[in-house]
């Protein structure tokens, strides 16, 4: 005799554990803990936003206001004559020009070049890489100045003198680019990297198609920091640098300084025009910053 009485299955929401409720105070406390650090990062914004501000504000007055008492935040009478002085004071111009091509070559290079070098770092285990790794941050430990006569005889002596090459070439290879696209890589899974090779791919190939996606944001952090270290570049491209057609932004603004009389109306506006390229970089490129799933593709 048979029957067909089966045992019937359980309810699958039986199983489930039963969500836990959100007690009803926990968001009004965690509203509590936010205020504080809240309150301190406005502070702290508040800070370091109010000389800048000054700073631009100030670039609206007219010479005769920018010293007079009381000092004043926003100008009584604004103008532009000070940003259209210092505009035809100086060959701006073909500045912006010289300082654009010089940054993105360099952070193009800079990029390129970190991104080899802190994938060769992370991923290959060699004794002669990792000497190489200690030598790269070994040059962070020393002050900028010491390394300007040893590069500055390098270049001289290959002929790169009073041209953009010799400031681009010794501005290629960074430390910082190296040691964030290194520590970026050493998160990536080595399972990826091995997965791609059992498929068959080479390893140019696993670089150029698998890690170099991967690193979207670490490159895009370091064209951001690369772009904004070569146009405030002051020291080196005033070392380099003798023809006056040639000269740089930072160059430039040093050069409508005087020695005994300053202007500062015509200064204040020259040195807000040299920001807004670097405001305009930072806000096209901000909300590319993010972080990289690099777990994309692997299964537990």
């Amino acid at each position: 005799m048979t029957t067909t009485d089966m045992p019937r299955p359980l309810d699958a929401d039986a199983k489930r554990p039963a969500a836990k409720k959100r007690p009803r105070g926990a968001a009004t406390g965690g509203l509590r803990r936010a205020i504080a650090p809240t309150t301190l990062l406005w502070i702290m914004a508040c800070l370091y936003g109010f000389p800048v501000l000054w700073f631009v504000l100030s670039s609206f007055k007219p010479s005769s206001d920018l010293f007079s008492y009381p000092l004043t935040l926003v100008p009584r009478n604004p103008t532009l004559s000070g940003f259209k002085a210092a505009w035809d004071s100086a060959n701006f111009s073909q500045y912006f020009i010289n300082t654009a091509l010089v940054c993105v070559i360099t952070t193009i290079l800079t990029v390129g070049v970190s991104c080899c070098t802190g994938y060769a770092l992370a991923k290959y285990d060699n004794k002669w890489l990792k000497a190489f790794f200690i030598c790269i941050l070994a040059t962070t430990m020393l002050p900028g100045e010491v390394m300007l006569a040893p590069e500055f005889l390098v270049v001289r002596n290959l002929g790169l003198y009073n041209s953009f090459a010799g400031i681009i070439l010794p501005a290629v290879l960074t430390a910082t680019g190296c040691f964030m696209f290194r520590q970026f890589f050493l998160t990536v899974p080595d399972e990826l990297v091995e997965a791609a090779r059992i498929d068959g791919a080479r390893e140019l190939a696993i670089f150029a198609r698998i890690m170099v996606p991967l690193s979207r944001p670490i490159m895009l952090t370091l064209a951001i920091l690369s772009f904004q270290w070569r146009w405030n570049d002051y020291i080196w491209p005033l070392l380099m640098l003798n023809d006056p057609n040639k000269f740089t932004v930072q160059i430039g603004i040093q050069s409508i300084v005087g020695a005994q009389n300053i202007n500062w109306s015509v200064l204040l506006g020259a040195s807000v025009i040299s920001m807004i390229p670097l405001i305009l970089v930072f806000l096209v490129f901000q909300r590319y910053v993010m972080g990289a799933d690099i777990n994309a593709g692997l299964k537990d």
